[in-house]
């Protein structure tokens, strides 16, 4: 079995909150890491203004890192999913 690369950011958005910047919920018993609801707000303006106008290169840049940030959440998430399937698989 081959191990993942673990993915490796190269900045953070400069409006990214400091605190409450990722929520965690359970799906089915297992921890899912989300980025929380005023990161999200704010992705959806930077969306929203893209398709009305051009972005400035500072906000094209601060979605870019919000790309990346969602890439690596999702990683974190399908690694603890798999550990916690190939934990579960074991068990029985």
């Amino acid at each position: 079995m081959s191990v993942p690369l673990i993915p490796k950011l190269s900045r953070l958005p400069q409006h990214l909150p400091a605190e409450a910047a990722v929520s965690i919920e359970l799906e089915e018993g297992i921890p899912m890491f989300r980025a929380s609801s005023t990161v999200q707000t704010r992705i959806e303006e930077l969306l929203f203004k893209q398709k009305e106008a051009a972005l400035s290169l500072a906000e094209a840049q601060e979605l870019d890192c919000y790309e990346e940030i969602d890439d690596y959440l999702s990683f974190v998430n399908r690694t603890v999913r798999n550990l916690f399937l190939a934990q579960a698989q074991k068990a029985f």
